[in-house]
């Protein structure tokens, strides 16, 4: 018979966080699931570790392969996974005891293709919760899961720019659960992170609710996402992420044009590219870039000088936000690179103390 939940976690390098991870998956309330985890070609203990967890529990699957990358990983878990349902947990995290039996419940309940909950970000000294402004419940179907689900994901509009940072809160895998016949009859997978850099997970998302008809939002905090892991994909510096978001962003253009959506999914991507300059500007200036100051500044000038960049700034409304974000993207806007270059110092060192 098989699982309710099949849970894939990605491993890569991560022995010192990886049975605090497994620990919260062997300990779910919800005992009929299958963990498989997918060794992305580790060379530390990482292995190891695994092998010694799957002979204690036999719901342990171990997949090992070449270091192909995140995505790679996943969409090896995805043709192995024999459960109802798929989740992902990223190697460095962990989630409540009850997690995949409250959500499963509710799949149950209300047959749905997708179940999200919130998510706890975790640092050395202290947890944030991510705050949605929604119910303690929502549920969603047909048409109102595109408008609500796939816009947002696509990017904000009016309102919601005033927080960029909240841009992506709608996009990890980690805190979703599918339906696993939905991934499989649509031939969803995840995109190379070389093609796009980041947002694999909304990327995949995106896919996932343009094909989905139910969801359920469950605004409580199951999943703990860890902020400080040094190795993780998404702490180092990316010469190539310019270009790499410019892909995306084709991409998310491409996606659009063919499913016909209306004006307020080009919108939403112009301010998605728009905020944009926010996460490739703080890339640039990230310590691991080996570049000299006047280097930094000329990538900063280039990203400010970019078409894609200079046209989605024609349509950016600036009174949508906080007085602080509005001198930033002001700047970002009409290209003074001094001030976009102090701000993004400002930002980046706000960020480590005021987290």
């Amino acid at each position: 018979m098989a699982p309710k939940v099949s849970i894939i976690v990605p491993i890569y390098n991560v022995e010192k966080y990886l049975p605090r991870c497994l620990d919260s998956l062997v300990g779910q309330t919800l005992y009929d699931i299958e963990m498989i985890a997918v060794n992305d070609g580790s060379t530390d203990g990482s292995l190891e570790i695994l092998r010694d967890y799957g002979k204690r529990d036999f719901r342990i699957k171990i997949s090992n392969q070449e270091n192909y990358g995140v995505s790679e990983a996943r969409n090896a878990g995805i043709t192995l996974a024999k459960g109802e349902y798929i989740a992902f947990v990223d190697p460095d995290d962990w989630v409540e005891q009850d997690m995949y039996n409250i959500m499963y419940q509710k799949a149950i309940e209300y047959e749905c293709d997708v179940v999200m909950c919130s998510y706890m970000r975790e640092f050395k000294d202290h947890s944030k919760i991510k705050e949605f402004d929604l119910p303690r419940e929502l549920y969603l179907a047909n048409e109102e899961v595109k408008s609500f689900f796939l816009r947002r994901l696509i990017g904000p509009i009016n309102e919601e720019i005033g927080n960029p940072e909240l841009l992506d809160a709608w996009g990890p895998v980690w805190s979703k659960m599918y339906k696993r016949d939905l991934i499989i009859n649509n031939a969803l997978t995840f995109t190379d992170l070389k093609e796009i850099g980041t947002n694999e997970d909304s990327l995949f998302n995106i896919s996932v609710f343009s094909c989905a008809t139910s969801c359920c939002f469950i605004n409580q905090p199951f999943y703990h996402y860890w902020r400080e892991n040094e190795t993780s994909i998404t702490s180092y510096y990316k010469p190539m992420l310019m270009q790499q978001w410019s892909n995306l962003f084709d991409t998310l253009h491409s996606f659009i044009e063919k499913a016909q959506l209306d004006q307020q999914y080009t919108e939403a991507l112009n301010n998605r590219i728009a905020l944009a300059t926010l996460g490739l500007g703080l890339n640039t200036i990230s310590k691991n870039n080996a570049d000299f100051p006047l280097g930094k500044y000329k990538k900063l000038q280039a990203i400010l000088k970019n078409e894609q960049i200079r046209h989605s700034f024609r349509t950016f409304e600036l009174k949508q936000m906080p007085i602080i974000w509005r001198a930033f993207y002001f700047c970002a806007k009409y290209r003074f690179v001094i001030g976009y270059y102090c701000f993004l110092h400002s930002i980046e060192f706000l960020r480590k103390r005021v987290k």
